[in-house]
Formats: C-alpha cells, sequence, structure tokens
C-alpha cells in the first residue's frame, strides 16, 4: 500500500540551477566547512538549486500539465545572468548562499513561472522569494554549526553565470530515513536570443 502512494505523487518544484563552473567554485570555498561540520547533512553538488515555485505534493498525473506553459515560458525568455554571493542560515539549521546579480529579472521570472503554474489548476502556496541555493542543514540540537558556516562564506563573490534552462524537479522528500535527492523531470532552455528580458 505505501509504495503504490508513494508512486501515485511527487514532490515538485520549478528551480534554476548554477553551472557547474559556478557551483564547484563555491564548493571550493565550503572546503574548511565540509571539514569542519561532518555532521551537518550536506546537499550533494548536484542537486544544487534556485527554487522559483515550490509546488509539494502533486499526483504524477498532474505532472503533464505544467510541460506545455513551462516550455512555452522558457522559450520566449532569454537567461536571467546571476551569481552567487555570501552565506546565511534560516533558523540557525539551514545554511544558504545568498544570490546577486539580475535579482530583477529573477523575480520576474519567478511571478511568470507561479502564474503559468496557477493557468495549470495547479494549486501552491505562493510564499515571497527569497533567492538563495540551499547548502545543508545541521541537526535539530545543532544550534551553532549552521550559523558558524555561514559566517565563513560571508566574503564569498562567485563569478557571474547565466541560467540557461529552466527546470521542472522532483524530490524524494520524506520517503525514507536517507538525504534527500532530486531529479529533473523536464527542463527547458531559454531563448539564446530575442523573447523577453527582464527589464
Amino acid at each position: 500500500m505505501e509504495e503504490q502512494i508513494q508512486a501515485a505523487s511527487v514532490r515538485v518544484f520549478i528551480a534554476l540551477a548554477p553551472p557547474d563552473e559556478a557551483k564547484e567554485e563555491l564548493a571550493r570555498e565550503l572546503a574548511p566547512a565540509y571539514e569542519a561540520y561532518p555532521r551537518m547533512r550536506w546537499n550533494r553538488i548536484q542537486d544544487w538549486h534556485i527554487t522559483l515555485a515550490f509546488l509539494g505534493e502533486l499526483p504524477v498525473a498532474t505532472v503533464p500539465l505544467l510541460r506545455p506553459p513551462l516550455a512555452a515560458l522558457a522559450a520566449r525568455r532569454r537567461p536571467v545572468r546571476l551569481a552567487l554571493r555570501g552565506g546565511g542560515h534560516f533558523d540557525e539549521r539551514v545554511l544558504w548562499s545568498g544570490i546577486d546579480g539580475d535579482l530583477e529579472g529573477l523575480h520576474l521570472l519567478a511571478t511568470e513561472v507561479r502564474a503559468a503554474v496557477e493557468e495549470c489548476g495547479v494549486p501552491f502556496e505562493g510564499r515571497p522569494l527569497r533567492p538563495h541555493l540551499t547548502l545543508a542543514r545541521s541537526r535539530r540540537s545543532d544550534h551553532s554549526s549552521a550559523v558558524e558556516a555561514a559566517a565563513g562564506l560571508a566574503a564569498f563573490t562567485g563569478r557571474p553565470w547565466q541560467a540557461e534552462r529552466l527546470h521542472l524537479v522532483g524530490s524524494n522528500f520524506s520517503r525514507g530515513p536517507g538525504p534527500i535527492r532530486y531529479r529533473d523531470i523536464e527542463a527547458w532552455e531559454f531563448a539564446a536570443g530575442g523573447g523577453t528580458a527582464a527589464p
């Protein structure tokens, strides 16, 4: 019965992903933190992403409804130019890297993505966008590791990069005791030229 429930739904979000060079640059900056805080639950570098819209648990049959409007949105938009910068934490437990660059364009893209989701009739909690890239979570009894690791990232300024694709992502969140894993359900390239640019 449990397997049938799991197979019938998937936890979904829409996101951007930094290119490998930007992720590797941040990973090098994090090397001392990896060594200093081994008990933190570090996200895999291949899973790093910037969430634009979190849709939560959806029936698997609903997911195909999202594909056409998201593909059309990506096809008419130029890439957003961003960078990873600094660090911070949520509630002393969630470590993140900040986002710099064309934040106005990023917010506009998120607004358009959320509008496309709503037009599909897919309900979701429209929390305000707080651009960040989640790196790790500390254990409930640990109130210092994320704070200290964030302080170690304060001076980090990554190289600028372009978000080339819009990603529809599924996760195995709360499907067992292991770490969270993400996989692209589908990804669409933004228009190389022309299309809509953020103001």
